[in-house]
């Protein structure tokens, strides 16, 4: 009777498969942190400059490239008690409480709120809590995903990594919630308390997610002295297919133009809307849940065999009809179409990711190259999509806000909303893009050449 239920196996039971799915709501909480609520209280209340904000949460797609070689090493890691997985979820927890351990002190530095004049050494705190937090959220993700996958039958894999995808969605959805009551009455210290709070509530969820997980299995000196492959020759095989490449080059468009608002729509509520920090977190949660709905959605399209890549399409349409709402939002004077617009962009980003992550899923994986190589591929394609996006779109408001100040736009172009309305134009476009690139996708399939995809959640509530 309960959703997924059918993602169970003898190697994965229903309880350690939700306790597993833990450390998806660890991810989606720091997402909250870096992408909701820190931003908009950088901008709004701290006056930090938006092209130094876009910086600082754009840092973590340095490290974001990097996604597919970690989930090839975990592929490959060997160590004296047969762990693979568990050494990189242990580690990735470690740098993202650190991250966020240190993240409100170094924003209060970076404000200028300090008694000495501290210099350069607010960016440098900043922009270390930032790569900390980012590296531990992909290399917790990579490994925990991979060692989901690993424990799955092949029957269940897609609804075991489906489940998770799920629970990192409602992660966004609670955290939003809950950190937006917080900070209903802001003050500096009550940033301390929350970012730091959550820095524990990380490492309880990730410890607990991750205890017992990976069977003991004690190798030979010999076998751990074994040359392990080579990430090029597993990158070769992985590649072998054309469809490869251009899957990366949608998934990576497609995540630029979902994600160049993420820096800048609670800031557009806050200040051309005049909404408060608690109003405007909310937006994360209205966005996690159009994600929720449009995986609902692609539950019943996937499992009536819809190919993922139309379905991909049918996201960006969607995103489409998003921002012209969240545009039209700032001369209407309307909330509830800002926060429509808002619930729409999360219903075509969550059915392009979920598109996307089972077109990924279901590519032939070749010779050395394993379930952890296409998962980081997908997450890293996504993840440096996002991050570029977000500085990009900080920049480009920047930018816009400043000619338009100085009058070089024109008299009529001079309102404090020019800025925001020009990235979300320019996602526009990128949507446009990513369906032209999308095309011979879908060409292939129609002709014939993959296998038709069904992802089986029909029992998913939709």
């Amino acid at each position: 009777m309960l959703p997924f239920s059918d993602a169970v196996s003898d190697q994965l039971p229903l309880s350690q498969l939700l306790r597993l799915s833990l450390f998806q709501v660890s991810v989606g909480m720091a997402a909250v942190m870096l992408l909701g609520t820190l931003n908009r209280v950088m901008i709004v209340e701290l006056s930090v400059p938006a092209t130094i904000v876009a910086a600082m949460i754009a840092i973590p797609v340095l490290i974001a490239p990097f996604r597919a070689l970690l989930g090839f090493r975990s592929d490959t890691y060997r160590s004296a008690i047969g762990w693979k997985r568990v050494p990189y979820l242990w580690f990735g927890s470690l740098w993202q409480f650190g991250g966020l351990a240190i993240m409100p002190m170094a924003l209060l530095v970076l404000a200028g709120d300090t008694a000495l004049d501290a210099g350069m050494f607010g960016q440098v705190a900043a922009a270390l809590a930032f790569l900390l937090t980012g590296l531990g959220m992909h290399m917790t993700q990579t490994a925990g995903l991979a060692l989901a996958a690993d424990r799955a039958t092949e029957e269940t894999r897609a609804r075991v990594v489906s489940l998770l995808y799920v629970m990192y969605l409602l992660g966004m959805a609670f955290a939003a919630l809950v950190i937006g009551t917080l900070l209903r009455d802001y003050s500096d210290l009550r940033l301390v308390q929350v970012v730091q709070g959550a820095a524990v509530v990380t490492v309880i969820l990730n410890v607990v997610a991750l205890w017992k997980q990976e069977r003991m299995s004690p190798t030979t000196p010999a076998e751990r002295a074994r040359p392990r492959p080579s990430f090029r020759v597993a990158w070769a095989d992985f590649t072998r297919e054309g469809r490869v490449t251009r899957l990366v080059v949608v998934i990576f468009l497609g995540t630029m133009a979902f994600n160049m608002q993420d820096v800048l729509l609670e800031p557009y509520g806050g200040e051309i809307l005049g909404l408060s920090v608690s109003s405007t977190t909310l937006l994360t949660a209205m966005w996690a849940g159009g994600a929720l709905l449009g995986f609902g959605l692609a539950a019943r399209w996937l499992s009536r065999g819809i190919d993922p890549h139309r379905m991909a399409a049918r996201g960006i349409l969607c995103g489409l009809a998003a921002f012209c709402a969240v545009i039209f939002s700032a001369p209407t004077g309307s909330p509830l179409m800002f926060y429509a617009g808002a619930a729409a962009i999360g219903l075509g980003g969550g059915l392009f990711a979920v598109a996307t992550l089972t077109a990924a899923m279901t590519l032939p994986v070749q010779g050395v190259a394993g379930r952890g190589l296409a998962l980081g591929v997908w997450g890293a394609a996504q993840a440096t999509g996002a991050g570029l996006s977000i500085f990009v779109g900080g920049a480009l408001r920047d930018i816009i806000n400043k000619a338009a100040e100085t009058g070089l736009l024109g008299e009529a172009l001079t309102a404090p909303s020019i800025g925001y309305s020009v990235v979300y134009q320019v996602e526009i476009g990128l949507l446009f893009i990513t369906l032209i690139a999308l095309g011979p996708l879908v060409q292939a399939r129609r002709l014939g050449h993959g296998r038709p995809v069904r992802l089986e959640l029909s029992d998913f509530p939709t």
